[in-house]
């Protein structure tokens, strides 16, 4: 029985609608959703009020992204492993028409017998090699999804001599203890600099073939990187000089703001 001195018992609440349900999670989604909106235009304004890096053999970065990048780099490089094979495919998946990109430094007609291969050692001797010279090298295929920082990939067939084959039949195993080797073209207009890991990784290859024919003007004929390990833009076509160094060679990409690595 109630007393005067009964407490009043607490309404029992009522449960939410449907349509106050959808009400909340809809404010909770819109909520986090400019929380997290607001926290990332602010980390974009800072990056791109920040300095930009003082051009040595990169620039056009932010400083904070290039110290990130580089950061990137080295930790890929003290994980990195040659026993990390990138994927490769049966020959009845490389694409028949090898897709191209870009001209820069191969542009135009080449006269083949009289390219040579100049490979600059550190004594200041350089080794001036033909591709026929190359072409009695061990020849290795490599069938693999080929990648462009542009987003587009491809499966394709190219053939050649591996780098560290390259690199031991010229005796040239002490320059390979060196961090970087750089790679130009003959008119000079385009260079690529890698680090020594992934050059001497055993899918890197001195390629002259692509689908078991010749290279053509447009692939880089007579001879040209192809590295699985890095994006596109480290693959350089028609080489014309070889150069080892512990210091990072010039990058035609990385002067324009790219990421010096540029691997997988």
């Amino acid at each position: 029985m109630k007393t005067p001195f009964s407490k009043k018992t607490k309404a029992a609440k009522k449960p939410l609608t449907v349509d106050q349900k959808i009400t909340r999670r809809n404010f909770i989604s819109f909520g986090t959703f400019i929380v997290f909106g607001s926290a990332a235009y602010g980390g974009w304004k800072w990056l791109y009020n920040s300095p930009e890096e003082t051009a040595t053999v990169t620039a056009g970065a932010r400083k904070p992204l290039r110290r990130a990048l580089n950061k990137t780099e080295l930790a890929f490089r003290r994980l990195f492993s040659n026993n990390n094979l990138v994927k490769t495919y049966p020959k009845e998946m490389a694409a028949k028409n090898v897709r191209h990109n870009s001209d820069i430094g191969s542009g135009g007609k080449i006269d083949t017998a009289a390219w040579r291969l100049q490979v600059k050692k550190q004594s200041g001797e350089v080794l001036k090699i033909s591709i026929d010279e190359i072409k009695t090298l061990p020849r290795t295929d490599i069938i693999y999804d080929f990648k462009c920082v542009e987003g587009w990939d491809q499966i394709s067939h190219w053939g050649g001599v591996k780098f560290s084959d390259f690199i031991s039949h010229y005796k040239l195993d002490d320059h390979a203890q060196l961090e970087y080797v750089g790679l130009e073209t003959p008119d000079k207009n385009y260079y690529v600099g890698i680090d020594m890991p992934s050059a001497m990784h055993p899918q890197t290859l001195l390629a002259y073939e692509v689908n078991e024919q010749p290279l053509p003007l447009k692939h880089g004929a007579p001879l040209r990187l192809i590295i699985p390990v890095k994006y596109g833009i480290k693959n350089l076509k028609r080489i014309g000089s070889i150069s080892f160094s512990n210091n990072r060679p010039p990058d035609y990409w990385a002067e324009q703001g790219y990421d010096y690595y540029s691997g997988l």
